[in-house]
């Protein structure tokens, strides 16, 4: 939205999650986090603002999670026409993944009883694209798949549960990570049959585009927020071999898909290697749609035309700040990549870790004893960097109960773990059935 990284526009962790003082309610750690923009900031000029003054008609569906209508921060406040189910809460929490929703910013209708909320928001979007074909448009379709609580329909759970099997049912499926299990392998059926419901709705999306004679002049980009969870939330996926998932600082958790199609060109550039980021969005989208750029909003990204034409850009470091305990197991750090080296700095204990990720994708040899100085001028980068861009910090908790800490830490290992593989074990049996009409997925009319 922004063309900025996290610590530069504010909002470095999930709106409503707790810091400061009440994070101690919540677990005892060695750092208080500190405070952050609690909404997207109303002095930013957003992509869609951007476009908006520039012709188009700009619509939004899905999760927003950038603030509410108390804020001033809905889609509506930072530059879409039309906002279709997106608020301030970042998950389907009042509906679920079936209709009906209970969404406030979105109708249910009856004739949609039982259908995913992935399709209803792409059958929206559709909706919005055949309206507006005759002019210039920017269709935002942000899911709030996969994000928990995981849900899917019976069928699509049945064919992944028998791939499960054909596969082979692994005797276990967790390990420990440095603080909470992680999952080792995908082989969960109710996750898998999210995904595909995403799919579907994709798919959906670009049918209309083909149908309406839109594809060959449609720009259309996919891409995430983070890696699929590992660990914490839903337990759902393994990324390996990438380190981590969904909260943490490793591969796992920042390394995403991001594709991007532009009908008039050839592609030249398809599967490049070359590190971006999801910053670098505004900047393309501008230079794709023939509008200035404007370096002093999209202050961290730069356009990705020139690998889209087959060319290449000039090295720079890419940074990541998140001075937060995430809900998956990631700690208090800050990251620094420049070209296939990443830096991690944690800030407990103020230790650095360097990985050669051409070398070591899976971030398991920390060459910080091999590399002194390359650490020690990485470190000076990212340290000065976040001094420029005023970063905030977690401190010392000076009332921190180290015992219970050692507690809840026993916890994790003893009851998580376990209570975790016998939830996996369980969804992966014949006769499992979560509810009596499947998160609503069989509520649908019947001829």
């Amino acid at each position: 939205m922004t063309g900025k990284f996290t610590a530069r526009h504010g909002i470095t962790d999930y709106i409503g999650a707790p810091y400061g003082a009440e994070w101690r309610n919540r677990r005892q750690t060695k750092l208080l986090p500190p405070p952050y923009n609690p909404h997207l900031n109303h002095d930013d000029v957003t992509m869609p603002e951007a476009l908006k003054e520039n012709g188009y008609n700009t619509f939004f569906a899905g999760k927003w999670h950038l603030g509410g209508e108390e804020q001033n921060s809905l889609p509506t406040d930072h530059g879409f026409d039309v906002n279709m189910g997106g608020y301030q809460l970042g998950g389907p929490y009042s509906g679920g993944y079936f209709s009906p929703f209970n969404n406030p910013y979105m109708t249910d209708r009856e004739e949609e009883k039982g259908m995913s909320l992935s399709m209803k928001l792409a059958k929206e979007t559709s909706t919005f694209i055949e309206k507006n074909k005759g002019g210039k448009f920017l269709a935002y379709l942000s899911f709030y798949a996969v994000h928990s609580p995981i849900q899917t329909s019976e069928d699509k759970w049945n064919k992944y549960r028998d791939k499960a099997e054909a596969m082979g049912i692994h005797e276990d499926g967790f390990e420990m990570e440095r603080l909470f299990p992680i999952r080792k392998h995908q082989d969960n059926p109710v996750y898998a049959g999210l995904v595909e419901q995403v799919d579907d709705a994709v798919g959906t999306v670009l049918q209309t585009l083909k149908e309406l004679n839109l594809d060959e002049n449609t720009i259309v980009i996919f891409t995430s927020d983070n890696g699929g969870v590992a660990s914490g939330d839903n337990f759902s996926t393994s990324n390996l071999p990438l380190r981590g998932g969904k909260g943490y600082q490793w591969e796992g958790g920042i390394k995403i898909p991001y594709f991007v199609y532009v009908p008039w060109m050839n592609h030249k550039g398809a599967n490049s290697k070359v590190p971006v980021s999801g910053a670098d969005l505004y900047p393309t989208v501008l230079e794709l749609a023939g509008l200035s750029s404007n370096p002093g909003q999209h202050q961290d990204g730069i356009s990705l035309v020139p690998i889209l034409e087959g060319n290449s850009i000039d090295s720079r470091p890419l940074y990541w700040h998140y001075p937060h305990y995430g809900n998956q197991g990631g700690e208090p750090n800050s990251s620094v990549r420049q070209g296939d080296w990443k830096l991690i700095h944690y800030w407990e204990d103020k230790h650095d870790e360097l990985y050669n990720l051409k070398e070591d994708i899976g971030e398991r040899k920390d060459l910080i004893s091999n590399e002194p100085e390359r650490a020690k001028a990485m470190n000076s980068q990212l340290m000065n960097w976040l001094t420029e861009v005023d970063a905030k910090y977690a401190v010392v908790d000076t009332l921190r109960d180290e015992a219970a800490a050692n507690l809840v830490l026993e916890d994790y290992r003893n009851k998580m773990l376990p209570n975790q593989e016998k939830r996996r074990q369980d969804m992966l049996k014949e006769n499992w059935i979560p509810n009596d009409n499947w998160w609503k997925s069989k509520t649908a009319k019947k001829d």
